[in-house]
Order: C-alpha cells, then structure tokens, then sequence
C-alpha cells in the first residue's frame, strides 16, 4: 500500500508542546501524529514508519542527560527505512546535541522553537529523508568518466582541510558528494551537518548559524547554540549557498575570516573549528556577478571545486542507475521482479532527463507501482516527450534585461503554478524561501 501523505511523528511527553507542534505542521502536512511514551512507539512502528520524527530528548522529569531521547534514536536508526529525526530538546546542551547528530539525527530544534525555524527544519527534512534511505546513496553511482572524475576529485581534496564548493543541476547528487568528501576525511568520525542556506530566514540567520544566549532577544528563553558550534570537529554543508541575501553574505564572510562566532547576546567571540563544503545549483558565471554573490566570500568557499555533471552528460550511467532503482523500488513495494524492455531503455537512455538522477528515482518509482505489464515499458515512467520550444519572437525594442527577464519568469512560473509558491519555487529550481525574497525585489 502506498503512503498518500506525509507522516510526522511527534514524540515528546510534554502534550501541550506535542500539541503546538502538530497545529502548526498538520496545515502544511496533513497526517501528524503525537506520542507521549517512547514505550508505545514500538505498536505505531507496526503500522508504518513515519517519514520524519520529532524526538524530545528527555521523557523522565528532571533527566536532562538525553539518554532516553538517545536510545529511542538509536532504535529508529535500526530500522530498514528509517526517518529523518529531529531532536528536540529544552536544553540548548552543545554535546548533546552533537551526539544526536552523531548518531544520525537530521537536525536539532531548541524548546521553545521559532514556528518559521521548526518549518523549515521538517521541509528540509523531508527533502533529505529519500536519498539518505536509498541503498548505496552514501557512494555515487556510475562508472562514466565525468562521474570517475568526480570520484577523483573527492579522494584528491577529502584528506585536506580545504573548503569545497560542489555545483551543479537540482538533483545531481550536490550533497551526496558533500557527504563523500566528509566521509573520506579526517573528520570522519564528526557530525556531518547540513543546513539549506536558503530556507534560513534574514531575521533569524546570525542566531540559527551563531547561536544566542538567554534574554539577548524577546524569544530568547534559553542559551541555544548555532549550527557552527553543534558541528564542531566536523563538517558543515551549506546548501543553497547561491540563494543567500548579500547581508547574510558578509556575516558569513566574518565568521569564515575570523575563524570564530559570536552568538547574539555574548561578551565575546568563540573559536569554530569546522570543514565548510557548499553547494549551489546556480549556474557558475552567476556567481561572480557582484550584485549576486559577494567576490570575497566566493574565494573563500571555492578553494577547490566539484562540478558534478547532468545525467545527460553521463548517459552510460543510466542503465545501471535505472536497474538499481527499480530493484530498489520493487523490494520495497513487494512487487514482482521485472525486466526493463529494450525499446524501452533505449528511450530512456536517450531522455534528457531535465531532473537528473532524483527525477530519474521518481520515475522508476512510479513505474513500479503503476506498471502493469509483464515488462517495464516507457510509458510506465511517466515521461511525455517535450513539446518543441516555440520560436522566439524578438521585438525591435524588447526588454531584455536581466531583472525584467527574471521578472516575467517568476511572474510566468506563478501562473502555471496557480499561485502555488512552492509548485512555482520547484518549477523555477529556487527554494521558496528565495522565491518569497525575488516576489519581494521585483513586488510581485
């Protein structure tokens, strides 16, 4: 049976929290589900896996050591699919959360939370959860020269201390290559962190990376620490970097110059000791545009960068990355084993494939549920072939400037989507944290 909707599980003994969280995610997410007693988790476990849990870390009143949050996590990490798990705790304890870290939660979210932060933390969540479950994903499939020269690249500079930017398309395998480069590191034995740059609102950014301490401002309960601190001795992965604000640029610039942060509130600066690999999907010449990205910080996050190539580009890969999935897909959704018909993988070898290798994991995915025939065909893949593109009428007084470009785009995009921001942040490759700030710039 397949899971129409998302699944969240939110298990903290306090109801009251409990509760506030699931008002707030059921809008955005449909099923939600509560549980206050870690020892009921085991007959919900039965009826399905969520697809991301939020985890208080301390059930028994007065513990604060975490160990029972710890152990329920460790229990989830075991599963066959596991969820992305979110740990919550009300105390912004450093080495507790890196622990949790360590031992594979996605993310950490301090009591009581900013309703924008938690949102984001859950929807990056969810973007995460399906590649860190596929087998194999912790190594880049294929053998084509480009990906043997990413491959290279990876064992080259993952001993170093360098910083890495990795680019390319949505959906090539950005983080993927991130997480190789930490784990053939020294660091390998640290927390691996990844935060979407670009989901981070402006408001928030210098306490969601630094951290603040208690009564530095009106939501400020407790100390809580930043992302730079939670992945000390490790590696911090900034995603989305292309889509940061250039204010939030420079204060990034300061903390990667300086070597140290100073969380909001504080007397004074403390040293970080963390890898910075980021990643972006924009298109590199877009990068040295000033009015887009700042040039200082680009020279100090691309000391060494990893161009990992479309999938049109490495074509030999795809046999191999179809069979994988769809064997993937048919363990998982018992259904009988099948062969892919020639006429039909030719196509597909021939597909650009404008999604890359996640769009190519959906579609095996839907072939699987949806195929009914002896043999996977093309169209159980779901891949209409592309419209041709209509000419281009130019106007002898056509605008063609970039803003006004961009402009109509977005504008264009909107009213496919039908309003709908995050269909419209999708279709455009952006998150929709960076949409909201272009419908902002050009007041759409």
């Amino acid at each position: 049976m397949v899971e129409s909707r998302t699944r969240l599980l939110i298990l903290d003994d306090d109801r009251d929290v409990a509760c506030a969280a699931q008002m707030l995610l059921r809008r955005r997410h449909g099923a939600v589900a509560t549980l206050d007693d870690p020892a009921r988790l085991e007959a919900l476990l039965a009826d399905g896996v969520p697809d991301v849990v939020l985890l208080d870390l301390n059930f028994t009143p007065g513990r604060i050591d975490g160990a029972e949050g710890l152990a329920v996590l460790d229990r989830l990490r075991t599963l066959a699919r596991p969820p992305a798990v979110i740990a919550l705790t009300a105390y912004a304890d450093v080495p507790l959360a890196v622990e949790a870290l360590k031992r594979g939660a996605v993310d950490f979210i301090t009591k009581p939370w900013d309703n924008a932060r938690l949102a984001a933390a859950v929807d990056a969540a969810l973007a995460r959860r399906t590649a860190a479950n596929v087998p194999g994903a912790s190594a880049l499939m294929g053998d084509s020269a480009p990906i043997r020269e990413v491959k290279a690249m990876i064992a080259g500079v993952a001993p170093t201390e360098a910083n890495v930017m990795v680019l390319g398309e949505n959906g090539v395998g950005k983080e993927l290559v991130a997480r190789a480069v930490h784990q053939a590191s020294r660091r390998a034995a640290g927390t691996f962190l990844a935060v979407d740059m670009g989901a981070l609102p402006e408001a928030t950014f210098e306490s969601e990376l630094f951290g603040h301490r208690k009564g530095a401002f009106t939501d400020a309960k407790s100390d809580r620490a930043g992302r730079f601190q939670a992945a000390r001795g490790g590696t911090l992965f900034l995603d989305e970097i292309g889509n940061m604000p250039l204010p939030a640029q420079a204060r990034l610039l300061t903390a990667l110059e300086r070597r140290e942060v100073t969380p909001i509130g504080a007397d004074r600066p403390e040293p970080v000791d963390v890898r910075i690999v980021s990643a972006t999907n924009l298109a590199e010449d877009r990068l040295f545009d000033p009015a887009v990205f700042r040039a200082d910080l680009l020279f100090r996050l691309n000391t060494i960068v990893i161009r990992v190539p479309p999938l049109r580009a490495r074509r030999d890969d795809i046999p191999a990355l179809l069979h994988h999935y769809l064997s993937l897909y048919e363990g998982q959704y018992q259904r009988p084993v099948r062969e892919l018909a020639p006429a039909a993988l030719d196509r597909l070898c021939a597909w650009d494939w404008p999604g890359n290798v996640r769009a190519l994991r959906h579609a095996c995915e839907r072939a699987v549920i949806l195929g009914a025939d002896a043999d996977y065909r093309y169209e159980d893949f779901g891949l209409a072939p592309a419209a041709p593109p209509a000419p281009v009428q130019v106007e002898k007084d056509q605008d063609f400037r970039l803003g006004a470009l961009e402009r109509d785009t977005i504008a264009a995009a909107l009213d496919k989507a039908r309003g709908n921001i995050s269909l419209a942040a999708r279709m455009l490759g952006v998150s929709r944290a960076a949409l909201y700030r272009k419908l902002g710039k050009h007041g759409i």
